[in-house]
């Protein structure tokens, strides 16, 4: 069995973390995650608001 699915994955980013040491491509990198992300994110939200909808209109008879 391959120990490394259960294994958390290390954040590319970490909010407040120290920039100074970054370069200009590792801060261009991790923006690009974090948009990534963010996207991830509000895709997720779109899928619960539509379920949440859904559930409420078979509710509201």
């Amino acid at each position: 069995m391959d120990e490394d699915i259960w294994r958390p994955k290390r954040a590319v980013h970490e909010i407040g973390q120290k920039l100074d040491d970054l370069s200009v491509d590792d801060i261009d990198s991790r923006i690009a995650a974090l948009r990534e992300e963010i996207a991830r994110l509000e895709q997720a939200r779109e899928a619960k608001r539509a379920a949440l909808d859904a559930a409420g209109s078979i509710f509201k008879r």
